[in-house]
């Protein structure tokens, strides 16, 4: 028998058993829709978690404190190393094209009846430029505002609707935690991850303004305390170059001790891809788990197949056909039972992964690399699984065949 035949012949007797065949594929339906599916949603949440990283603004430097360490060992509870003192001294660092220390706290930020508890963030007007946040309504602050400590506030997205809805927020005044500021802006919507966290919800108040009204960390050795320092670096091929110039002026800043860390923008991005892509990978392990009991099934019903064909396999030697022949037959049966459910399985697993984005959450994405690993893995199931029982039907004795049942 030729293949193209092979494959007519099992798929008359697959419709002959429409049940049975239906219940077989079902193993292999699942783990293949589990594929699909699971794989699409891990990468669309990598796109979407390196999307939100890089919104955190373009060729950005981080400069957090150091750690307290007790007997040598680090905490994990940040020093008060870092000052607004030494933020100023890193903008005159050439190719650094703004820079924007940062103080914060959870504040309570109330208008009429309406309250929420939120992360306030006390910094300068170049935060504006690192951070690459836009302005919804309003203007941000000015560094004048900054200097006269003035009570005003710029309010992140979520923020302004938690407490004005869709009435115009700029001009309103607010308290936070009781004290009265003037609502000067209103950030567009972006999100946020890592470091900043999310931007919409959150507040920003000039740093004097923050130290002055809000509790501010203090003068610690040279002078006011930060949080963190961000910088916007002219180009990403300077990055390097200007971390190099960062270490060796802070450590002129403090007494040559290195007690602060740097992260780039791209050591965000490496480590995330990094992370992401084993969870991708995790998830699409899981998933195959499910493809392999659905071989072990089709292995099972074909062990019945060959069982129930004795007689069959008895005539069909007797006139002539040969033993891969034979095998031939049962192995197209096992992997026409794997496509066929591979086929379903991965429209069922686009179904799935669609579904996924209209709740909102984020856009899975499916690719066609997915799609060929899931139908590829099954086709694989198939033959492994299906070969043991096509070699027993190749091997049984024609004469003990032809007496099966008689």
């Amino acid at each position: 028998m030729s293949l193209i035949e092979s494959i007519r012949v099992a798929l008359r007797i697959l419709i002959a058993n429409k049940l049975r065949s239906g219940l077989t594929m079902l193993g292999i339906i699942i783990g293949v829709m589990a594929v699909v599916a699971l794989v699409s949603i891990g990468q669309g949440a990598q796109a979407s978690i390196m999307e939100s990283i890089q919104s955190l603004g373009a060729n950005v430097v981080f400069i957090l404190p150091g750690q307290v360490r007790q007997s040598g060992v680090a905490t994990g509870i940040s020093a008060p190393t870092l000052t607004l003192e030494d933020a100023e001294a890193l903008a005159h660092i050439p190719d650094v094209t703004a820079v924007a220390p940062e103080v914060g706290r959870m504040v309570q930020i109330t208008y009429g009846r309406n309250n929420t508890n939120t992360r306030l963030v006390g910094t300068t007007p170049g935060y504006r430029v690192v951070r690459n946040v836009e302005l919804a309504q309003g203007v941000f602050f000015r560094r004048e505002d900054d200097i006269q400590t003035l009570r005003v506030v710029v309010l992140g997205a979520q923020v302004a609707q938690d407490l004005f809805g869709t009435s115009p927020a700029v001009g309103q005044r607010v308290k936070i935690n009781h004290i009265p500021f003037t609502v000067i802006g209103v950030l567009a919507p972006k999100g946020g991850f890592g470091p900043a966290g999310s931007f919409d919800n959150a507040v920003y108040v000039p740093i004097r303004t923050a130290y002055r009204y809000l509790g501010g960390r203090g003068v610690v050795g040279t002078g006011h305390v930060v949080a963190a320092i961000t910088l916007s670096v002219a180009s990403e091929d300077r990055v390097d170059a200007v971390v190099d110039q960062v270490i060796t002026l802070l450590r002129a800043r403090h007494n040559g001790e290195e007690d602060f860390r740097i992260l780039t923008q791209q050591d965000f991005l490496d480590t995330m891809e990094q992370v992401m892509s084993i969870f991708t990978v995790f998830l699409g392990a899981i998933a195959g788990i499910s493809l392999l009991v659905g071989g072990i099934g089709i292995m099972n019903i074909m062990l019945v197949s060959v069982t129930e064909r004795t007689r069959e396999i008895g005539i069909r030697k007797a006139v002539g056909a040969r033993n891969r022949d034979i095998l031939l037959q049962f192995l197209v049966e096992s992997v026409v039972l794997s496509v066929l459910g591979g086929i379903i399985g991965v429209g069922l697993g686009v179904l799935a992964a669609q579904m996924v984005n209209l709740s909102g959450v984020f856009t899975t994405q499916i690719t066609p690399g997915s799609v060929l690993l899931a139908l590829g893995f099954a086709t694989a199931v198939g033959i492994f699984f299906g070969l043991y029982p096509a070699r027993r039907a190749a091997k049984l004795n024609p004469i003990e065949a032809l007496r099966y049942e008689c």
